[in-house]
């Protein structure tokens, strides 16, 4: 019998007609999934920035961010015969207020800043996250959790040094201020997934939510005319948003959860990239700097976090499990 190749590997066979194919291991397809997500996410906040110079207004985008993943997992939970009740609807109700105020922030910290600086704000969640534990319990303040915020502090000081000007200081705040909600949300959702609360459920209502929110906020803006450059990338926020989302629920399935949540921060590199090929707006050698101090805190809080919590359920501290649990402190949703 051939052998399967296990995490880490790989092995070329022949098919019967003699061609080759390659057997990619469960690690190396992960990282594929993650770093699609990552691009479709960063392809997404491109789109948004794009949607904003076209003066599509900010209802606008959040309900083309909402309404496909609506409509997708709606049909597939009804055609599959899946419950639709929530196990609890205070915990969404919570965690939505959050999630749903970080999205209008990020999307509007987007179209008020360069995309690459706009995006490394909205990342700043595990960093708010190490904050709070640190203030809220003193047994919290170990050496690798106080590494990681001052790190994201210097972080968000060098991509937000004088350079930002007074027109865009209400985009940066802004900005931060997504990520600190982000941090609340994915609190929330941690606790859900601790209720047994399937993901696409999560996700089904927090898309809802969204929606409902852009609805309302046309209802009282009106629908503004558009171009057609401003249908195609408010068409792109919705199909660039719902690729991501299927990859990343497709790379958190997969292997090491650990590996996912660190591949996720590749979202900053794409933007940035995508920024200086769209805006020719390529961040000088500080900024760069500070993103990577924002993607190193994040990449020690979701370490560590991650270790507490396989100590915590009675497992190694680097499980080479198929089925290890998500974090859900990593989790974008």
């Amino acid at each position: 019998m051939e052998k399967i190749p296990q995490a880490g590997e790989y092995s070329i066979g022949f098919l019967s007609t003699g061609a080759p194919f390659l057997l990619i291991s469960v690690d190396y397809m992960q990282s594929l999934w993650m770093l699609l997500a990552s691009l479709m996410f960063a392809a997404m906040g491109a789109c948004v920035k794009m949607a904003s110079d076209q003066h599509a207004s900010l209802p606008q985008i959040v309900l083309f961010r909402g309404l496909p993943s609506v409509l997708l997992i709606f049909f597939w939970a009804v055609s599959t015969r899946r419950s639709l009740r929530p196990k609890s609807w205070r915990l969404h109700i919570v965690r939505n207020i959050t999630g749903v105020s970080s999205m209008w922030m990020g999307f509007f910290a987007i179209a008020m800043l360069p995309l690459a600086t706009a995006v490394s704000l909205n990342y700043t969640s595990p960093l708010f996250i190490a904050g709070w534990m640190l203030m809220r319990d003193w047994r919290q303040r170990d050496a690798v959790r106080t590494i990681a915020v001052v790190l994201g502090f210097f972080g968000v000081v060098a991509i937000l040094r004088p350079s930002i000007g007074a027109d865009q200081a209400l985009g940066a705040f802004i900005g931060l201020c997504a990520g600190a909600f982000s941090a609340m949300a994915l609190m929330q959702v941690r606790s859900l997934g601790r209720l047994g609360e399937p993901e696409w459920r999560t996700v089904l209502i927090f898309s809802c939510f969204a929606s409902t929110t852009g609805v309302v906020g046309l209802a009282i803006e009106g629908w503004p005319e558009m171009s057609l450059e401003a249908w195609l990338a408010l068409t792109g926020v919705g199909l660039f948003g719902l690729v991501g989302q299927l990859a990343l629920t497709r790379a958190f399935g997969l292997g090491s959860a650990l590996l996912t949540a660190a591949l996720q921060y590749t979202t900053i590199v794409f933007s940035a990239l995508l920024a200086a090929a769209i805006w020719n707006d390529m961040p000088d050698w500080l900024a760069w700097g500070g993103m990577a101090l924002i993607v190193a805190s994040g990449l020690l809080s979701i370490w560590r976090t991650y270790n507490e919590t396989q100590v915590m359920q009675g497992k190694p501290s680097a499980p080479e499990s198929l089925n290890e649990e998500t974090p859900a402190d990593s989790r974008r949703v």
